[in-house]
């Protein structure tokens, strides 16, 4: 199962006077679900920029199971070794569901074929009908469309999964159910999954909730 270690990260914006994350230290553990939480602007999405490979640090290490993330190609650490979900699905609007989640795989070299048939499999894992694999986005609940985001991370073979505020759009059931998948994810199937978040549902259920604050990272208690 992946581990993942960040050690004194710090960031800077171009043209900017202080730091936007500040000596950050962490690491987060296959087959547990972390939340990271926060008020806006204290840098939450930046350190999920970080572990996405969108952004690089200006200083510090982070490391994959002993491997230098920092010294990888970010274009190869984002298609097999990352996969981020958002909080407002961005899933292809002329693609089917099930071409949605096709892409990553046909992307990888797997044959249509085999594409359809595991594209099937991670969208039935995260409980979505059958009936829908034809449709559009646009014909889906919130709740479906965030299912479909979830199966087509899945696609690219990613073992850690960077949710950015996964629920922000959802009811409560859509929720709830959401969380659900997140938690069998990490917990049945051995993924890392970092969630930033400001649903104290989520936090409430993580195996570890880390707190940002003006770019300073620190470990809460663990949730009772």
């Amino acid at each position: 199962m992946a581990t993942l270690t960040l050690d004194h990260i710090t960031y800077k914006y171009k043209k900017a006077d202080k730091n936007v994350l500040k000596d950050v230290s962490c690491h987060f553990l296959g087959g547990q679900m972390a939340a990271v939480i926060g008020p806006s602007g204290s840098g939450k999405t930046t350190l999920l920029s970080i572990l996405a490979g969108l952004d690089e640090p200006a200083s510090g290490t982070i490391v994959k199971d002993g491997q230098d993330v920092l010294g990888m190609d970010r274009d190869l650490w984002r298609r097999q070794e990352v996969s981020v979900i958002f909080q407002s699905f961005q899933l292809f609007p002329l693609l089917t569901v099930l071409e949605n989640v096709m892409f990553p795989l046909e992307l990888n070299g797997v044959s249509k074929k085999e594409a359809a048939k595991k594209a099937e499999e991670n969208l039935a894992m995260v409980g979505l009908a059958p009936e829908k694999y034809r449709r559009y986005p646009a014909n889906l609940s919130g709740g479906e469309q965030q299912r479909v985001a979830i199966a087509r991370s899945l696609s690219g073979g990613a073992k850690i999964l960077l949710a950015d505020e996964p629920t922000g759009n959802l009811d409560g059931e859509n929720t709830k159910n959401i969380i659900a998948i997140f938690t069998r994810l990490a917990h049945e199937l051995g993924y890392c999954v970092i969630v930033v978040t400001h649903d104290p549902e989520i936090a409430a259920v993580s195996d570890a909730v880390w707190k940002m604050s003006d770019g300073e990272l620190t470990r809460e208690a663990a949730p009772a």
